[in-house]
C-alpha cells in the first residue's frame, strides 16, 4: 500500500510540510509506503478547458509542460492521496488549485480512476479561513467517490511562522490520529 501527499505550500519545509510528515509518519507505522510530491512553488497552470482529456481518454491532461501529468499518475497508482495546503486568503495556494482542477478533470473523462481511493486534507493556517481550505481540497475526494476518513478535529494546525505548528498540541494530535484513522481505513480496503 502507498500514500502520496502532495504539499501545496511554497515552503518547502514549512507548516504545512510538518503536517503532512506527521500524518505519514503514522502511515510508515503501520507499514504504508509514503511519498511526498513539492507542488508549491512548482510550474503548475491551471485548467486552459481545452477538454481535450474528455476526447483522448488517456488519464493525462493535454498540456503537458508541467508537473501535473507526473502527478496524475502518483495518484493512480496509489492507494491513498494526502493534500496539503497553507491558508492564503481563506482558500488553498495556486498550485493546489491547478492540481486540483486538472487533476480532477482528467479524473472526470476517464471516469472512475480515483474511486474508492482514500483522500485526506490538511490545512496550515495562521488564524482563520482553514474550513474553507479544507473544503476545497474536500470537494476533489468526494466529488470522485473517494473515501475520507475523521480525525479527532478538522485537519489544521495553527501557527505562522515555520515550525509554529509543533507548539499547536491539538493540531498535532490531530494529524497524528488522522494517519492513525487513514492507515487503519487502507488495512480495511486492501485486505
Amino acid at each position: 500500500m502507498k500514500v502520496v501527499a502532495f504539499n501545496g505550500s511554497p515552503r518547502k519545509e514549512g507548516n504545512t510540510s510538518i503536517l503532512i510528515q506527521l500524518v505519514l509518519g503514522e502511515l510508515a507505522k503501520e507499514g504504508i509506503e509514503t511519498e511526498i510530491v513539492q507542488v508549491g512553488g512548482r510550474n503548475i497552470k491551471g485548467c486552459v478547458a481545452c477538454f481535450k482529456c474528455m476526447e483522448n481518454k488517456n488519464r493525462r491532461c493535454a498540456v503537458d509542460n508541467d508537473i501535473l501529468n507526473e502527478c496524475i499518475g502518483k495518484m493512480v497508482e496509489a492507494d491513498g492521496i494526502l493534500l496539503g495546503s497553507p491558508t492564503y486568503f481563506t482558500d488553498v495556494t495556486a498550485e493546489m488549485k491547478a492540481l486540483i482542477d486538472r487533476s480532477g478533470v482528467v479524473g472526470m473523462a476517464n471516469g472512475g480512476m480515483y474511486k474508492r481511493k482514500v483522500g485526506a486534507a490538511v490545512v496550515a493556517v495562521r488564524r482563520a479561513g482553514s474550513i474553507h481550505a479544507f473544503d476545497t481540497m474536500n470537494h476533489l475526494f468526494t466529488y470522485h467517490q473517494m473515501i475520507v476518513p475523521g480525525s479527532s478535529y478538522w485537519n489544521m494546525g495553527i501557527g505562522l511562522m515555520p515550525g509554529d505548528v509543533e507548539k499547536d498540541e491539538e493540531g498535532v494530535q490531530t494529524m497524528r490520529v488522522l494517519g492513525q484513522n487513514m492507515a487503519w481505513l487502507l488495512k480495511k480496503l486492501n485486505g
